[in-house]
């Protein structure tokens, strides 16, 4: 053992608007009270389109897009943002890897 605690791994799942809102609120409030946490939204179903207009840079950081939703709805694939060919197996395999899910 190191003695250096593992810092908080959480993925917050967005799967609509409202749920992305939330995720973005939780995100904020978990920097600021855990800042070593490491945060990813994933953001798929209907959250994606409205994941491609945020403009904060530290925000647009934390997301993770499902390329199958940006498909399904006719989106372009986002040059400046993380995408993974599917939220449902990216959130899976992040779990199996020790990272704490919440869906918002």
């Amino acid at each position: 053992m190191t003695g250096k605690p593992t810092p908080l791994q959480v993925l917050l799942h967005a799967p609509t608007p409202k749920a992305l809102r939330r995720a973005i609120s939780n995100a904020r409030n978990l920097q600021r009270l855990e800042p070593a946490a490491r945060i990813e939204i994933v953001v798929n179903g209907t959250a994606a389109a409205a994941a491609l207009d945020i403009d904060d840079e530290a925000l647009k950081s934390l997301l993770v897009i499902c390329q199958n939703s940006l498909q399904r709805q006719s989106l372009e694939l986002p040059q400046d943002l993380r995408v993974v060919p599917a939220a449902v197996l990216y959130l899976a395999l992040q779990q199996s890897k020790g990272w704490c899910y919440i869906r918002a």
